[in-house]
C-alpha cells in the first residue's frame, strides 16, 4: 500500500475515534440528559451503567488514537461487537429496548466501519 493511502487510513481511523472519545465524553458526563433523549424509560437508578459504557469509550477510543494500529483497531472492534452481542437480549425490553438498540446498533457499524477503515499494516 502507498503511502498516501495508509495516511488516509490512520487520518480515518482517529476521527472515528475521536468520535468515539466525544461520544464516551457526553455519557461520563451527561447520561441524564442522553438517557431522557433516547430512551425515557430507561431506570435513573441504572445510569451508572451509561458513564461505565462511556468511560470504556473515552480508553478504547483514546487508546486507538493515540495509536491507530490496525491490532488496536481490530481490538476494539472485536470490544464493540461484544457490547453489540450483550445488547441483543433487550432490544425487546420496553425498558431497555430503546437504550439497547441504539447502544448495541453504534456499536455494531463503529466495529464494522472502523475494521473497513483500519490501517493495513
Amino acid at each position: 500500500m502507498t503511502a498516501p493511502a495508509d495516511f488516509r487510513r490512520r487520518s480515518l481511523t482517529r476521527l472515528l475515534a475521536g468520535l468515539g472519545v466525544a461520544t464516551g465524553t457526553v455519557l461520563v458526563t451527561r447520561p441524564q440528559q442522553v438517557v431522557d433523549a433516547i430512551a425515557p424509560a430507561f431506570p435513573r437508578d441504572r445510569r451508572w451503567l451509561v458513564r461505565v459504557l462511556g468511560a470504556r469509550l473515552v480508553a478504547q477510543h483514546g487508546a486507538v488514537l493515540a495509536a491507530p494500529e490496525r491490532r488496536l483497531v481490530r481490538l476494539g472492534s472485536a470490544v464493540d461487537l461484544l457490547h453489540a452481542a450483550s445488547m441483543v437480549p433487550f432490544v425487546a425490553s420496553p425498558r431497555y429496548g430503546p437504550a439497547a438498540r441504539v447502544s448495541g446498533g453504534l456499536a455494531a457499524i463503529y466495529a464494522a466501519i472502523a475494521l473497513a477503515v483500519a490501517p493495513r499494516r
